[in-house]
């Protein structure tokens, strides 16, 4: 019994989910002009119909009746409500007793004041039956917002445009996800095939330092997941207090992030390339250059303007996808995957993380709502009003009571940037050791870029917030697979070890001198006995993409069995260096 009853109810929340509808209520000055503004309304299509088209509604004068609930007929003003569309407060009686009465002293419409969350204007069928006139809702801040801009003597008018089948605010994030992806997972595998090349590295001063990258292990992958969960449940809970923890969080992070990949780019530039004076001051004692400083304090400065100006809609939102696509940007530069076994269990430990959070989270909780969706677009009863940034957000391009009331932006986020290109950064890394012309970066790339696709068509057709990661990780998981059983390199890829044994000597290698055993437990740096360890010049050391994507892909001869020789710079001998080990992994 108790079962059935539980059944019911849903269904009923069910219905009444479908009976509510997001209208529009235009509002312009009795005074006179054409400017107007549009406010979101919640109404119900079984009182009536809200007309689709502006166009062929009157604007009739709204009477502000807010100071009463017209619950009673001593609640109607002396005039009666003939051809105006009345609005009255919420209070304690039903929604069909207002609208009765308003219907009753010839109102066109009733609008109902609430200070609470809005509700859908519910009754029975007899009561849908008898009232012909709409009822809606509208919140008490667009009400005094209403009498701030034009006054209490407004023309209104009620309607209900149809939603877009699509927005193009999609193209956008589509090309700002795929093009993350593509230049984090490029900068991310070219840097670090370079570096297995370099034995040594130069440092060009003080202040450079290259950001060491952080292998992922499978207990690392656990912890990183259960830490998630955690952290996802307690905001769910306690958003209100936490969510400034993760925008400071976000502001440290980004801020970073900029500061990396700005970096490559201000050390070519001319000028401020001075060293601050001997010190013994925390990171100043590294005499860092002053065009370093500045980039820092640029960076600190971008990042202050978002945090303090971050709930201004219209133009906040660019700082926002700008830091954290800077963010993306370090995280895939700075975390590796050292194997595809790593690449497939992160994937598929994520994949069931997302899929629960969204699909399977609003039958365990009160309100019905997804907690990952809840939590990702701010929770509606929140008293801070504040949104997690850890999301690109473009605002809706059409205009539509659905980007008016509940959803102004759609949001992608960081998790679903991050998981697949960190996929895409190993593929890379495969690739250039294998010698495959990138078929294995480029085919992992698409496949995101249709995944997502997949997943902006899923959005259409459901009308709910998607997991991402569930078109996503089937889509570059299966490709990455594919190319390498049709490549028979499975064996290899899989385990990230032993697929540099068929690989040409890189143009680094010495054309002569001492070649260590293909011992393959042999350390990448072993040395011959009795001989000191190699020295070469080295190219100069830059983080930048240019410079990185040539020194880690270089041109080799298939069919020479020596490359060239590395030549001395300022008169010194320069002794040969060792040939990459088989074996080695990538």
């Amino acid at each position: 019994m108790a079962a059935a009853s539980r059944l019911a109810a849903a269904l009923l929340l069910l219905v009444a989910q479908v009976a509510c509808e997001f209208g529009m209520l235009r509002v312009v000055s009795q005074s006179g002009g054409t400017r107007g503004k549009d406010y979101c309304i919640l109404y119900n299509p079984q009182w009536a119909h809200l007309p689709h088209d502006l166009s062929k509604v009157s604007l009739l004068k709204l009477r502000d009746l807010s100071s009463t609930q017209l619950c009673s007929h001593l609640d109607l003003p002396v005039e009666d409500l003939t051809n105006q569309i009345g609005l009255v407060a919420r209070g304690n009686c039903t929604f069909y007793e207002k609208v009765r009465l308003a219907q009753g002293s010839g109102a066109r419409a009733l609008l109902i004041v609430s200070k609470e969350k809005l509700v859908p204007p519910g009754g029975n069928k007899t009561q849908y039956e008898e009232i012909s006139i709409p009822v809606a809702l509208l919140s008490h801040r667009d009400l005094q917002d209403i009498f701030r801009l034009f006054g209490h003597a407004v023309m209104v008018a009620l309607y209900a445009p149809s939603e877009p089948v699509m927005d193009y605010n999609m193209v956008i994030i589509f090309v700002m996800a795929v093009g993350t992806v593509a230049l984090g997972g490029y900068w991310a595998g070219s840097r670090d095939v370079k570096k297995r090349y370099m034995k040594h590295k130069r440092d060009d001063g003080p202040e450079k330092h290259e950001d060491e990258a952080v292998d992922v292990t499978p207990v690392m992958i656990c912890v990183f997941v259960v830490m998630c969960c955690f952290m996802l449940v307690l905001l769910y809970y306690f958003y209100d207090r936490l969510v400034y923890v993760i925008i400071g969080i976000f502001c440290l992070a980004s801020s970073t992030g900029l500061y990396s990949c700005l970096a490559p780019c201000v050390r070519k530039l001319p000028f401020c390339t001075f060293r601050v004076p001997d010190n013994n001051l925390p990171y100043f004692h590294k005499r860092p250059q002053a065009r370093m400083l500045l980039l820092a304090l640029f960076c600190v400065t971008v990042t202050v303007v978002w945090g303090v100006f971050r709930n201004e809609d219209q133009w906040a939102w660019v700082l926002q996808d700008i830091l954290g696509i800077a963010f993306c940007l370090y995280m895939l530069k700075t975390i590796r995957l050292p194997t595809f076994k790593a690449c497939t269990l992160l994937l598929l430990v994520l994949f069931i993380y997302d899929v629960f959070f969204v699909f399977i989270t609003p039958f365990l909780t009160k309100s019905g709502n997804s907690i990952m969706v809840e939590v990702a677009t701010g929770p509606s009863n929140s008293s801070t009003h504040e949104k997690l940034p850890m999301v690109l957000k473009v605002p809706r391009l059409n205009t539509s009571p659905l980007s008016l009331c509940d959803r102004p932006f759609s949001l992608l986020g960081f998790g679903d940037i991050l998981v697949p290109g960190l996929l895409v950064a190993y593929c890379h890394r495969f690739d250039i050791q294998v010698q495959s012309s990138r078929i294995y970066f480029v085919a992992c790339t698409i496949a995101y870029g249709l995944g997502l696709l997949v997943t902006f068509v899923a959005l259409v057709l459901m009308q709910r917030g998607q997991p991402a990661l569930l078109y996503l990780v089937p889509c570059t998981l299966m490709t990455s697979c594919t190319v390498a059983l049709w490549r028979q390199e499975l064996g290899a890829f899989w385990t990230g070890s032993g697929f540099a044994k068929d690989v040409p000597q890189s143009s680094w290698a010495p054309t002569k001198g001492p070649v260590p055993p293909r011992d393959s437990d042999a350390p990448f740096s072993q040395q011959p006995p009795g001989e000191e360890p190699a020295k070469r010049p080295l190219p100069t050391e830059e983080a930048g993409l240019p410079e990185e994507a040539g020194a880690a892909d270089p041109p080799v001869d298939p069919n020479s069995s020596m490359a060239s020789t590395s030549s001395p710079t300022n008169g010194d001998q320069v002794q040969p260096s060792p040939v990459v080990q088989p074996g080695t992994s990538a």
